[in-house]
């Protein structure tokens, strides 16, 4: 669950990621996050003639974005110099991802390295004993100095860290201007009232308002969860749960169930919108298919690379019926990497692990996808060749004075799935508020 101490430590941890937002408006161009690096030369635990095969679960699907792209070329340059070393990839779409990990923690058959998200998350599986603590990883190399402060906190439990994020994130609204502007939309909404008649606007112009690909149902609750922050005035609401103070039936969360049926029943979304994943759904903006996109500013370099480059901005989820602040976003401390506690290679992953995390940066970086990283970047963005788009979201998180976790790394997993199930059923049929109230309180009270 989302403690006091975590939502700080995430204010700490976006407070580093100024330094990046600072480089943007002019330091020296000394873009040395991999300094010190391991550049795959090989180390007594990879190397000799012993064949191995290191199986790497992954959420990096799409061939177009850079992410991608960092990921293959970093195996590449592994395997390269490490040839009896094999790089076994399992490229998965989040959701899917998540329903494989299940499946394999049940059997305690985890890949050599897997993909899990931070704190309520990933916590059952660190119980398990199923995930291998990588303190002596990130003592490697210089590696634990990467991180922006504060961030290995949320993957890390009784003094042992068992993930290494690959982001550090807030949750924006991209917007494509021509789409806006074929509307006739001359500025962006400030407040939920104007987001909503906007979407009307675009809709009766034959344009999708707001891409989404909610099969992968987290896309839906992590927008919801504005609202909800909006609606409570603040962040916290999750907290006040657990605590005591607050239940489901809280006027805060009838409020923001109500606002979000509102933006589904003026047809913001496509289509069937639960038949398309979130990689299909984010292609409808990145194709200039739909005006808007609320997702993770992880998604910036991803944008940049795409056809509608140039044409993107971006701005803070609006006020709700007149509460909340901007600047309060919904914070997205990301993915991780973890290893499995009982992988035949355990050595040679961590190895690995260790070359991969520490040029992450670097590359990511000279792919023009450093915005929203966890780990340390010091270069130049504008020198670099960033859009104006990066830029701007860097400057974004000059802005952040705070914010809460997605549902589903606050929660339990029992209650955030019957979170995530209720929030997709919103798509397809309009409920009471009421009732999904009382759906999420009596899970939160079954697995307290």
């Amino acid at each position: 669950m989302a403690t006091r101490k975590l939502l700080k430590t995430c204010a700490v941890a976006l407070s580093a990621t100024l330094a990046l937002s600072l480089a943007a408006c002019g330091n020296a161009n000394n873009n040395n996050a991999a300094s010190g690096s391991n550049t795959g030369t090989g180390t007594a635990s990879s190397g000799g003639n012993k064949k191995v095969t290191i199986t790497f679960q992954n959420i990096y699907p799409d061939p177009a974005t850079p992410s991608y792209k960092m990921l293959h070329e970093l195996i590449a340059q592994y395997e390269q110099d490490h040839p009896n070393v094999h790089i076994e990839l399992d490229t998965l779409n989040t959701d899917q991802q998540k329903v494989k990990l299940k499946t394999q923690a049940a059997s305690k058959e985890v890949p050599d390295i897997t993909i899990v998200n931070p704190a309520a998350q990933m916590k059952p599986f660190v119980d398990a004993g199923l995930l291998a603590p990588l303190n002596d990883v990130i003592d490697q190399n210089g590696l634990k100095d990467t991180y922006q402060s504060g961030l290995l906190d949320y993957y890390s439990f009784d003094g042992n860290v068992y993930a290494l994020p690959d982001g550090n994130n807030i949750e924006v609204v991209f917007y494509n201007k021509d789409l806006f502007q074929q509307a006739g939309i001359s500025d962006t909404p400030k407040t939920f009232e104007e987001m909503l008649q906007d979407v009307k606007t675009l809709k009766s112009k034959g344009i999708t308002p707001i891409a989404i690909g909610e099969k992968d149902s987290w896309t839906g609750s992590f927008l919801f969860m504005n609202m909800l922050l909006r609606t409570n005035g603040g962040p916290g609401f999750l907290k006040d749960v657990v605590d005591g103070k607050k239940t489901f039936s809280d006027p805060a969360f009838i409020q923001a169930v109500d606002r979000f049926q509102d933006l589904v029943q003026a047809g913001a979304f496509p289509d069937g919108a639960t038949s398309i994943d979130a990689t299909a759904g984010g292609n409808i903006f990145k194709s200039g298919k739909a005006a808007m996109w609320v997702i993770g500013s992880w998604e910036t370099g991803a944008i940049d690379a795409s056809s509608v480059a140039g044409k993107v901005g971006a701005f803070q989820f609006p006020t709700v019926d007149g509460k909340g602040d901007p600047n309060e976003f919904m914070l997205a401390p990301g993915s991780a990497f973890a290893v499995s506690a009982n992988s035949e290679h355990l050595q040679e992953t961590k190895d690995f692990l260790n070359f991969f995390t520490l040029n992450l940066p670097k590359k990511q970086f000279d792919l023009k996808n450093a915005v929203g990283l966890g780990q340390k970047v010091d270069g130049d963005l504008k020198s670099a060749g960033y859009s104006d788009l990066a830029i701007s979201i860097a400057n974004l998180f000059n802005e952040v004075k705070g914010g809460d976790l997605a549902f589903d790394n606050t929660m339990n997993p029992a209650t955030a799935q019957v979170h995530l199930s209720s929030i997709q059923n919103l798509f397809v049929q309009k409920v009471d508020s009421a009732q999904v109230a009382k759906e999420h309180q009596s899970a939160y009270e079954a697995n307290k």
